[in-house]
């Protein structure tokens, strides 16, 4: 990106440009800024167009595209989340997003089944009422590489029910980008630009390719590791805290990214929120973060976390009974069990090795930044990088599993990490009738001394 910015202030400006992948906040701050850096606010007026990019009219984009600016300055085109770089080979994914987008967005579902539509050459008409049964598993398979369908009764005839509330009686996405890419590959006139969102791409069809070959094509793969979300939450965060003259404790930014599971969109929408909340404060505290921010899934489960580690039994069960009833599976329940028994059972052995300075359970955040962090730092001699390790972890996470470590003995959570071994078997054997009775149970021994 930074080559990309580099060549837009040298006033160098690809014909298009395609940002595409699952961060939708990261590909959204950099459209933006793209945007900023090609076209003053002054001129947009005349020389900014949005496009939907479930619906393109191909004929009226190539026309638009050959067609200069009114008053001869730059003309930027924006097609948002476009589906005309879905293949088959993504349809596996498609179906993900469509299941689970049903319940939050509805209306976005419903764009997503019709590229799936498109893309198997089924109708709504041919699915509705019964016909979707039709299909059998094996012809399934064979559309939708990469998906059973085993579970598609329970999820397509309620997106069909959707589409039909929608008015949405037939597929209405069509592939016509042959016009589209052979205005890209003869060039468009000079000052006109393009560009393209798109959250799934297949690199193999011809239109990305052209685009890679004539433009700028940049991935915005999903963040997985908490700790790298982390600090790029905390940099949009010190964007918009600076801009209204607020300030954000360490802990308060950690508070937040637990409740909204460090998802960017929701995290910078609460913080405009906490702006609010605080008033003339200039400070917004962990306090704050508590009181204003809803109480989430991620929410309970850090509850549940840190509840385990401070070996608060009555809190762990409380929050294990939130879980359940949210709708959380038991599997993911053991499996936030499981790192927080492994990040204590590292931390143990840290402390014990000696090469940290002596601390409490008592400790403050800030001495914890300024003296123990940085020793805890050093002893990542081989630059560990695996999501597992205590090392790769946000510096709060660390932070508590230092502090927290001091209640257990290296061989008691030796011993809790064998009882997630039977732990594990038993809630993934067949049969299991109970297994809110298994995780209290292993709750209990975990929090007893």
């Amino acid at each position: 990106m930074e080559k990309i910015f580099a060549n837009l202030k040298k006033g160098i400006i690809a014909p298009c440009y395609l940002l595409y992948g699952e961060e939708e906040y990261l590909i959204n701050e950099t459209l933006n800024k793209i945007l900023d850096t090609i076209i003053p606010e002054a001129d947009r007026d005349f020389g900014l167009f949005y496009l939907d990019g479930e619906n393109i009219d191909m004929e009226s984009l190539t026309d638009d595209l050959r067609t200069p600016s009114l008053l001869g300055n730059k003309k930027v085109i924006v097609i948002k989340d476009t589906t005309i770089f879905t293949s088959r080979e993504n349809l596996a994914k498609l179906i993900e997003k469509i299941r689970s987008t049903m319940d939050d967005n509805p209306d976005r579902a419903a764009k997503y089944f019709l590229t799936f539509l498109n893309n198997t050459g089924f109708s709504i008409e041919d699915l509705q009422g019964a016909g979707w049964r039709k299909i059998t598993d094996e012809k399934w398979s064979e559309i939708v590489r990469g998906d059973t369908g085993e579970d598609r009764e329970k999820w397509l005839p309620r997106i069909l029910e959707i589409c039909q509330a929608s008015g949405l009686t037939d597929n209405s996405v069509t592939d016509k980008t042959e016009k589209l890419e052979e205005i890209l590959k003869t060039g468009l006139p000079e000052g006109n630009c393009l560009i393209f969102t798109a959250e799934t791409v297949d690199k193999r069809k011809k239109i990305y390719k052209i685009i890679e070959a004539a433009g700028v094509t940049k991935h915005f793969g999903e963040v997985k590791k908490e700790q790298v979300r982390a600090e790029i939450l905390q940099k949009e965060s010190e964007k918009l805290l600076k801009k209204y003259g607020k300030k954000m404790s360490p802990a308060a930014l950690v508070a937040l990214g637990r409740k909204t599971g460090f998802d960017f969109w929701r995290s910078i929408s609460e913080l405009e929120k906490l702006i609010s909340f605080v008033g003339d404060s200039e400070l917004i505290d962990k306090d704050d973060v508590d009181e204003a921010v809803g109480r989430t899934k991620e929410d309970n489960i850090f509850t549940l976390t840190n509840a385990l580690g401070e070996k608060n039994q009555l809190a762990a069960i409380d929050s294990l009974q939130n879980l359940l009833d949210q709708g959380v599976h038991h599997l993911m329940i053991m499996t936030m069990i499981s790192r927080e028994i492994r990040l204590l059972l590292q931390a143990r052995v840290l402390v014990d090795s000696g090469k940290l300075p002596k601390f409490n359970d008592s400790i403050e955040y800030g001495w914890f930044q300024s003296v123990l962090y940085p020793a805890f730092s050093k002893l990542n001699t081989a630059s560990a990088k695996h999501e597992g390790l205590i090392f790769t972890q946000h510096p709060f996470s660390v932070y508590n599993a230092m502090r927290n470590c001091l209640y257990f003995t290296t061989a008691h959570l030796i011993d809790l990490m064998e009882e997630l071994l039977n732990l594990e078997l038993a809630l993934k054997t067949s049969g299991t009738s109970n297994p809110k009775l298994l995780l209290e149970n292993y709750l209990i021994k975990a929090c007893t001394n």
